[in-house]
């Protein structure tokens, strides 16, 4: 028999079918031991038994595997030489792209099992000859006969009934949620429903999902994992802090193109698209452009580490080497720097809570010299301060600044509002909306639709 996994996904997520090596490393096995009751090792089996869950290991032969920790998922994977499973969802844009460049450099620790698309079917079927999934989303039929055509034996879906299906499979242990905009957060929901690990790239999950989401975490026991590189940093400093209270997350900001220049009603999407330091979609350069990229996250920053708003505080970095920090109560700051590469964040969460080796060029602190960091103007970058006084009004308020950037910034692309219509259209955005409890799902996506549909009356005045 061969070392190896076997995987019966008939099973529920939390239950493996799985077949061990001929021999295997008993030590780590009963590093188990302090942890499960009624503890058994004989010569050919390990029975490890915790509030109902059985682990049962047996040499050479099928075992069923129920554990109720992340940490003993980890040691037992390591121990059968177990490939993590990894469903992406926007698997051919950026984060998509990078999530995939990791696993193409560690195939011996992930496979993936899901891939999610847009409209790019060409990238898509580069990826699926790569990688060989079970399961594809695209966006269309048309496209989505085509894959079926051209892999037989592939589980295909599309449309919006496709999506829901697709992210209410469970067979994968992390999945990478990268869609772009209020598109990711219904899938991203259905995952954490089923209580599974989601690595975060996609910002409006907590945006505009903000307590729901958390609160489905937390009852579905699923664990919220982020690749977005800010709240990576944060993630890391506050790893084995868990007894030491947060004074204050220092966010940090690059300050994106017009932080030492004036902005004007003449500026034009190439300028607004010309970031210093990042490589990114067109969405996320722009709100980068006005700041609101750094209110989102800071929305993100509050449920992701439940900290209040007042103790979430913007440091501008120019140099993007010091992705973000944390301050504690005794004064003491923890930062975390490093190269500027999305892979390192999508990594740490692939591999939580370890790292992996790469081959990006380290930093070399005789070279970077000097490290600084400056206040932004609120008054200035309109779109952060809109964004803390979007948390202080509440949850609906902070859908609304959602929908309704998104909207103004697709405008502006097209050259339907001017770059300065962006702040002062979601300020009045803001002011219009009343607040409203959002306990479901459904009641969420309905204030977003109606929020963007008068945000486009807005604009139509104009």
């Amino acid at each position: 028999m061969t070392s190896g996994i076997v995987i019966d996904t008939t099973k529920r997520s939390n239950t493996w079918i799985i077949q061990t090596p001929q021999c295997f490393d008993r030590k780590i096995l009963l590093n188990l031991h302090d942890k499960y009751k009624e503890a058994e090792v004989t010569d050919d089996c390990m029975l490890l038994e915790k509030d109902g869950y059985k682990i049962k290991i047996i040499e050479g032969d099928y075992t069923n595997i129920k554990v109720t920790t992340y940490s003993d998922i980890n040691i037992i994977r390591r121990v059968v030489k177990m490939k993590k499973r990894v469903a992406i969802f926007g698997s051919t844009g950026s984060i998509g792209t990078s999530t995939l460049n990791v696993i193409r450099n560690n195939k011996d620790k992930f496979e993936v099992t899901s891939l999610v698309a847009g409209n790019n079917i060409e990238r898509l079927i580069e990826q699926i000859n790569e990688f060989n999934p079970k399961h594809v989303y695209i966006k269309s039929e048309e496209n989505s006969k085509i894959l079926k055509s051209k892999f037989k034996d592939l589980d295909v879906y599309y449309g919006e009934q496709g999506m829901k299906d697709i992210s209410n499979i469970t067979d994968y242990d992390i999945a990478v949620s990268a869609l772009v905009g209020i598109a990711g957060l219904e899938p991203t929901y259905n995952m954490i429903k089923n209580g599974k690990t989601v690595a975060l790239a996609n910002k409006e999950v907590l945006v505009a999902g903000g307590e729901l989401i958390i609160n489905t975490a937390k009852e579905k026991n699923a664990k919220l994992l982020t690749v977005d590189s800010e709240h990576s940093a944060i993630m890391q400093c506050l790893n084995g802090e868990e007894n030491n209270k947060i004074d204050k997350i220092l966010l940090t900001a690059s300050g994106g193109p017009f932080f030492d220049k004036e902005i004007t009603d003449n500026i034009t999407v190439e300028d607004a698209l010309n970031h210093p330091t990042w490589s990114m979609g067109k969405k996320v350069t722009i709100d980068s452009s006005t700041m609101m990229n750094k209110g989102f996250e800071v929305i993100e920053a509050k449920w992701l580490f439940d900290v209040e708003p007042e103790k979430i505080q913007v440091v501008v970095h120019r140099k993007s080497l010091v992705h973000s920090m944390v301050q504690f109560e005794d004064g003491t700051i923890m930062a975390n720097i490093g190269p500027k590469s999305m892979e390192i964040p999508i990594a740490y969460a692939l591999n939580y809570p370890n790292r992996l080796k790469n081959n990006l060029e380290k930093l070399d602190l005789f070279e970077v010299r000097t490290l600084e960091f400056e206040k932004p103007d609120l008054e200035k970058f309109k779109c952060l301060k809109l964004a803390f006084e979007a948390i202080k009004k509440g949850h609906s308020h902070q859908v609304v600044l959602n929908a309704a950037d998104e909207v103004l910034v697709n405008a502006f692309i097209e050259a339907k509002i001017k770059y300065t219509d962006i702040p002062n259209m979601i300020e009045k955005m803001l002011n219009m909306h009343k607040a409203e409890k959002l306990d479901t799902i459904e009641k969420i996506l309905e204030l977003d639709k109606k929020a963007r549909e008068e945000t486009e009356n807005l604009i139509n005045i104009i």
